[in-house]
């Protein structure tokens, strides 16, 4: 058995906001999206799966989540320091623009760009030169998280079926099993063939054994000989 202790999982709605502002940058309801005009048809809108304790959101939202009560909402402030950081000087340089066209890129304010494994944005144009602020956009922000856990999730399948689901989209054809110290996941075809199943994989096993408290995190991959495959073979012999 693993010595690490499974991790509670959770549901969430939440709306984040700039605090100074007002702005709502994101958030899982659909109707609030479209009315902050930031709805991403590409984005499915439902209550987000989480790990608690999983550090993968701000430390003061995620301690504020686990000790929130189902169905109640909650009210968080984080300070620029404890969310994205300060914005960093530093952090914004000039490039000259046959960089970009080098790699047939018209830059213009507001573009993201990936330059040297870093993604940032373009703030201006002029003279030859580029500026591209490489710091987080919500650098420098006071956030404000509105949020609701809607359920706990205790089922052993709808833990790792939502586990699958944040990291690769869809858990449909997924199975799993849940012997002594591990969990053991049976792969779908469309895993068998998807490019990016392989990056979503460490994911998964990273996270089922998070929520799961165990060390092995198995795939299993069954191929079975189709009735009209056995008929071609037979008809070939």
């Amino acid at each position: 058995m693993a010595d690490n202790e499974a991790k509670k999982m959770i549901r969430l709605d939440y709306k984040a906001y700039l605090a100074e502002s007002g702005r709502l940058y994101d958030t899982t309801n659909e109707a609030d999206a479209k009315d902050a005009d930031i709805y991403n048809e590409k984005y499915t809108y439902s209550p987000m799966a989480y790990i608690v304790g999983s550090d993968k959101l701000f430390a003061v939202l995620d301690e504020a989540i686990s000790k929130a009560e189902v169905g109640v909402e909650t009210e968080v402030l984080i300070p620029s320091e404890d969310a994205a950081g300060v914005r960093d000087p530093k952090l914004i340089e000039v490039y000259p623009i046959r960089e970009f066209n080098r790699q047939s890129i018209n830059p213009y304010p507001g573009l993201q760009v990936t330059l040297g494994n870093r993604n940032g944005h373009v703030m201006s144009v002029g003279a030859g030169r580029v500026k591209v602020d490489f710091n987080s956009p919500l650098a420098g922000f006071d956030l404000l998280y509105k949020f609701t856990v809607t359920e706990v999730i205790e089922d052993p399948t709808e833990k790792a079926k939502a586990i699958v689901e944040v990291n690769f989209g869809s858990s449909e054809g997924f199975a799993f099993e849940f012997p002594e110290g591990k969990v053991s996941v049976i792969l779908p075809d469309i895993a068998k063939f998807n490019s990016e199943w392989p990056m979503a994989r460490f994911k998964v096993v990273y996270d089922l054994r998070e929520s799961f408290g165990v060390d092995t995190v198995e795939f299993i991959e069954i191929w079975s000989v189709g009735k009209k495959d056995v008929e071609e073979v037979q008809t070939e012999e």
